[in-house]
């Protein structure tokens, strides 16, 4: 059985070993652009990413050196990986919390909750505030947006705001919870390709997303817009205590699963003494929770699986090669390139897939490799991997989040991604600190004395 490996055992640079990646974002990409020629809504997401990814596995497979048993082996090992099934499971146990605690009127508490306590002086940093937090505590940016779009709408017609400044706004938001939430699936994927705990993630993230949402309601709170009064929904306030739980029990290192399974049995309890709410809706609702991950869970999958073949085949080794080579032109310290790296490498993949999601698990394990070269602490090269795929995803006028607000108020996607400040603001923020200050370094491996 033969690979890319070389007589001293490491495996070979080899950028033909690259080919059914790029197969797999020129499928993407390219139907995308197609469709979007053709005035269709939501055209990058017309071909499903685990359908698009099935002809680079094939390529992958045919260009392995190994034999047919080894290659398929080889891609069983990746899809089985331990990494790969963990992320898996935290995106069902996910999925399930954020479907039962928005049933049982979690979502509707955590808005009203923010509207309650926002002054009408204080419209555009308010409403960033409930975006961020009703998505942190959500985990997802989509589903935030789902919720609070006829709230900002609302708002912006009745203010006169300026629609894409509203929508802008309201994305920013929505972006700051999907980069730090311990249950949004971009957090899950950073931290399980990078190997670290969530809540060393959390922390090594807030360093630069704190200053950069400082930054960005000081900077709304100077913008001038007319008053109304902010109507909150009618909810009962103490159903948003499921959200705000989970998140003290991840920060206090909780296991992730205990954490999940915690949160979705308290918002079902609240439910029963809120809404009435049945066991049979309860299960259902789990499932459906399931079912909203199905996309993302196969896509883990499958990339596993692609990884492991391009790696046997060398071809994660030449694109580590390359973007090191590339970005220690702009440090000669090791740590500042390998952050460059992970930010330059984000970028560009989300750029193609248009997917935050998609990009950390596509470059997750070449960033691994670069913050170990670099002597990254994982916690930091996940937050980077993170920070760079929202900071992309948010200002994508061909992103799911732009298109979802430009149809909803009736805009230009481009016009809602140019006033996504946040992004534009955190972006900056995390550039500076890996240019000006000193990144959390790796720690040094314990020195064991050997028994006599």
């Amino acid at each position: 059985m033969s690979s890319a490996r070389s007589h001293s055992g490491a495996i070979t640079p080899n950028p033909i070993a690259l080919l059914p990646l790029a197969l797999f974002l020129a499928l993407f990409l390219g139907t995308g652009i197609f469709y979007h020629y053709q005035g269709v809504d939501m055209a990058f997401y017309q071909l499903a990413a685990p359908v698009a990814i099935l002809p680079a596995i094939i390529l992958a497979v045919i260009l392995s050196k190994q034999s047919l048993n080894a290659r398929i082996n080889t891609f069983i090992e990746g899809v089985g990986h331990n990494n790969i099934i963990t992320m898996c499971m935290i995106y069902l146990l996910a999925g399930a919390f954020s479907t039962v605690a928005a049933a049982t009127g979690g979502v509707d508490a955590v808005v009203a909750l923010g509207l309650s306590v926002i002054p009408a002086s204080f419209i555009l940093p308010g409403i960033f505030i409930i975006a961020a937090v009703v998505s942190t505590a959500m985990g997802t940016s989509m589903g935030t947006l789902a919720a609070l779009t006829p709230v900002a709408l609302g708002l912006s017609q009745a203010a006169g705001i300026n629609p894409a400044l509203m929508a802008g706004v309201l994305v920013s938001g929505a972006m700051f919870g999907d980069n730090l939430s311990f249950i949004s699936d971009t957090t899950i994927a950073a931290t399980r390709t990078q190997g670290c705990a969530m809540k060393d993630k959390f922390k090594a993230n807030l360093r630069i997303a704190l200053p950069a949402a400082g930054l960005t309601i000081l900077y709304l709170a100077f913008v001038d817009v007319e008053q109304v009064p902010l109507e909150a929904p009618d909810a009962q306030l103490w159903l948003a205590i499921p959200y705000f739980a989970i998140i003290a029990l991840a920060v206090m290192g909780l296991n992730v699963f205990v954490v999940l399974t915690l949160g979705i049995i308290m918002a079902a309890l609240f439910g029963m003494v809120a809404i009435d709410y049945q066991l049979v809706t309860f299960s259902q609702d789990i499932y459906a929770g399931f079912e909203s991950m199905q996309e993302i869970f196969l896509l883990s999958l499958l990339i596993g699986g692609l990884s492991a073949l391009i790696r046997q085949q060398g071809g994660l080794a030449f694109m580590a090669k390359a973007v090191v080579s590339v970005t220690s032109r702009l440090s000669k310290k090791p740590s500042k390139a390998a952050g460059f790296g992970i930010a330059g490498l984000t970028a560009l993949t989300n750029l193609a897939v248009a997917n935050n999601t998609v990009t950390i698990l596509l470059s997750g394990e070449v960033s691994k490799k670069l913050a170990e070269e670099g002597n990254l602490a994982p916690k930091q090269s996940a937050s980077f991997l993170d920070i760079f795929a929202c900071v992309v995803q948010g200002v994508l006028p061909y992103g799911a989040q732009a298109l979802l607000l430009g149809a909803s108020f009736g805009i230009s996607p481009l016009a809602v991604s140019i006033h996504t400040f946040y992004c534009f603001i955190l972006a900056a923020v995390a550039i500076g600190y890996i240019t000006f200050f000193k990144p959390i370094m790796r720690e040094p491996e314990p020195v064991t004395t050997p028994s006599v």
